[in-house]
């Protein structure tokens, strides 16, 4: 496939599942109709909250997954879930969880994010993952008939290093579901995902989360897609809505012929 129209939807996601769903389920449907192929969403995207996180945790089995299959199967759209709380054998901790579905709602993907989010700025802006979450350790691609996408969530976008691994495994569209904060996204999430697309000359569809959550702490928005020249093709605004993209990986194609830096690193550039 040459070409492929995604959409993103951008949510205010709080701690009611159900509420949460049926807003996702809107989307979906909004990005269906405008044609979308894929429709993907922001990082916890049924659950955000950093309270209750291990008593909303289930498995790949469980009814949330399974109501992900439907939609993808309703309204014959690929499905990325954003992320959501996966049980893990460790009773105290969970893994924070990527999967892609296609038309059919079958799975062809799952992501367990690499990279925890532990900051501690000041006393206002202060996150500990590790305290809930356990790192996921493997670095995942899924070539799919939509197209080969690479998998990473939030905080994986300040590792660079991943970002180049999952282009040289063949990815030409990298999806970053995000709840990145509002205080450093302000002056960092546009920088960092347009130099993710630029250095690796490939799409990036990022969801990101907005407004205020439980705790008080608030997320900044701004969800876009990013060619592989570093143009932002598709913002959202401020608000809980949902954008549509086309993305063109023969342009892509010409870019990396045009612009060969993939070709020409040299031997002590390679990892």
């Amino acid at each position: 496939m040459s070409m492929l129209r995604i959409g993103l939807g951008q949510l205010n996601t709080r701690d009611n599942i159900t509420e949460s769903f049926r807003t996702i389920e809107k989307q979906t449907r909004a990005c269906a109709e405008r044609g979308a192929d894929l429709v993907a969403f922001p990082e916890l995207s049924t659950y955000l909250s950093e309270s209750g996180t291990g008593a909303k945790a289930e498995d790949l089995n469980g009814d949330l997954i399974k109501k992900f299959k439907k939609l993808a199967r309703t309204y014959n759209v690929y499905i990325h879930n954003g992320s959501f709380i996966e049980k893990s054998p460790d009773d105290d901790k969970v893994y924070n969880t990527s999967v892609l579905l296609n038309p059919a709602g079958e799975v062809e993907a799952v992501y367990r994010k690499i990279h925890l989010f532990d900051m501690n700025l000041d006393k206002n802006h202060s996150y500990r993952e590790s305290d809930r979450f356990i790192a996921g350790k493997a670095i995942i691609t899924a070539e799919t008939d939509a197209g080969h996408f690479g998998f990473s969530i939030c905080y994986d976008l300040r590792f660079p290093e991943l970002y180049r691994n999952l282009t040289l495994r063949g990815a030409r569209l990298i999806f970053i579901p995000a709840a990145f904060t509002l205080f450093t996204g302000k002056d960092h999430w546009e920088t960092l995902l347009r130099a993710r697309a630029i250095e690796n000359q490939v799409y990036i569809a990022a969801p990101n989360q907005i407004g205020e959550h439980p705790e008080g702490k608030s997320c900044y928005g701004n969800s876009m897609i990013i060619d592989p020249w570093g143009k932002v093709i598709a913002r959202a605004s401020d608000r809980v809505t949902a954008i549509v993209a086309d993305i063109d990986f023969d342009y892509l194609q010409t870019i990396r012929e045009n612009l060969p830096c993939l070709y020409n690193r040299s031997e002590v550039d390679k990892i």
